[in-house]
C-alpha cells in the first residue's frame, strides 16, 4: 500500500514546493526538510555564464539562460541548460516569472543591460538570491542611480556584488568556481527551526522518495541524524532499503551504510524504528586511506507495506 506521508511529500516537490518530514527520536524532535530542484537564472550568455552554466548544473540547479544575442543564446552553446530564451533581458525576466525560490545571476555584457536587469527585477518578487557581476566602483554607481529612481534600499542591499566569494578569481572558469561556492553557501545557510533540529542535507533523491512512497512491498527508511568526524554525508541524508537488500539512494557507502542496511532489513514487517551508531573507522579500507573516519548516528524506520 502506498505511503501517505512519503506520497504527499512527493507531490508537492513535483508542484515546486519544499517539503518537510519530521520525527520525535527519543525526545528529540527533528526536521529533514525537501527543497525542489532550485531554478538559477543566468542573465547573460557570455564566457562566464557559459562556465557558470557547467558547474551549475553538476550541482542540481535547473538552469535557465537569458541573452538577447542569437550567437550567446542558443541550445548548442548551452547544451545543459534546460532552458533557454533569446529575447531582451526585461521581457524575457517578465516572461520568466521569478519566484522566491530562484537564485539570479547578472552577468551581461556592460553597465546598461545590468541596470535593466536590475529594474526589472526589483519590480517583482525578490528571489532568494540575486548576484551581479562587475567592479565596485562599477557596482556602487549603479545602486546609487537605483536609490535615487527610488528602489528599495532594504532589496538593493541584499544584492551580491561584485558577485561570488572572494577568492582571487581571475579567469571567467575562476569567477564561476567562486559565484558557484557563493550559491552552495547560500543554499546550505540552514534556517532557525524554532522547536526542531534541523538536519542540514535537504537535497530531494526522488528514486529513495518514490520507492518509500510506493506500495512496492517491505520498505524501510535509513536516515542521518547526526555525524561526528570525516563522513562522507552529514545529517538528513537518507535511503529505501527493500526486503532484498537493495537500496535506494545512499548513506554514504561502504561497511557502514551495509551494516545500516543489514538492520534495516531486520526490522521490515515489524513496524519498529530503531536507532544505531555506525562506526566508519572499522573499514576495511581505512588502511588504504580510502575511507573516512567518522561516525554517523542512523535513524531506521518501518515503513511499511
Amino acid at each position: 500500500m502506498a505511503n501517505r506521508e512519503f506520497s504527499e511529500i512527493l507531490r508537492r516537490l513535483e508542484r515546486g514546493e519544499s517539503a518537510e518530514l519530521a520525527r520525535n527520536i527519543e525526545g528529540i524532535p527533528y526536521l529533514r526538510r525537501f527543497v525542489p530542484r532550485e531554478r538559477l537564472i543566468l542573465l547573460g550568455g557570455g564566457h562566464v555564464a557559459l562556465a557558470l552554466a557547467r558547474v551549475a548544473a553538476t550541482l542540481d540547479f535547473a538552469v535557465t539562460v537569458v541573452d538577447d544575442r542569437a550567437a550567446f543564446a542558443n541550445r548548442e552553446r548551452f547544451p545543459m541548460a534546460e532552458r533557454v530564451v533569446c529575447d531582451a533581458f526585461a521581457p524575457a525576466i517578465e516572461q520568466l516569472d521569478v519566484r522566491a525560490g530562484d537564485y539570479v545571476c547578472i552577468l551581461t555584457r556592460g553597465h546598461r543591460w545590468d541596470g535593466e536587469c536590475l529594474r526589472a527585477l526589483l519590480q517583482g518578487t525578490e528571489p532568494t538570491y540575486l548576484g551581479m557581476i562587475g567592479s565596485k566602483r562599477r557596482v556602487a554607481g549603479l545602486f546609487a542611480a537605483l536609490r535615487d529612481e527610488g528602489f528599495d534600499e532594504t532589496r538593493i542591499a541584499r544584492i551580491h556584488a561584485p558577485v561570488g566569494l572572494m577568492i582571487g578569481a581571475v579567469t571567467p572558469e575562476e569567477i564561476a568556481v567562486a559565484i558557484a561556492a557563493q550559491l552552495i553557501e547560500h543554499r546550505r545557510a540552514v534556517p532557525k527551526i524554532e522547536d526542531f533540529s534541523a538536519l542540514a542535507q535537504t537535497n530531494t533523491d526522488m528514486e529513495a522518495l518514490g520507492f518509500l512512497a510506493s506500495g512496492e512491498g517491505k520498505r524501510a527508511l535509513c536516515l542521518v541524524l547526526d555525524t561526528r568526524g570525516s563522513t562522507p554525508v552529514k545529517s538528513g541524508a537518507l535511503m529505501a532499503v527493500d526486503a532484498l537488500g537493495r537500496g535506494y539512494g545512499t548513506i554514504g557507502g561502504g561497511c557502514g551504510e551495509a551494516q545500516a542496511m543489514a538492520r534495516a532489513r531486520a526490522l521490515l514487517g515489524t513496524g519498529k524504528t530503531a536507532v544505531m551508531e555506525v562506526d566508519m573507522t572499522d573499514d576495511a579500507a581505512a588502511d588504504d586511506g580510502l575511507t573516512c573516519g567518522g561516525t554517523m548516528t542512523v535513524y531506521i524506520e518501518d515503513v511499511g507495506e
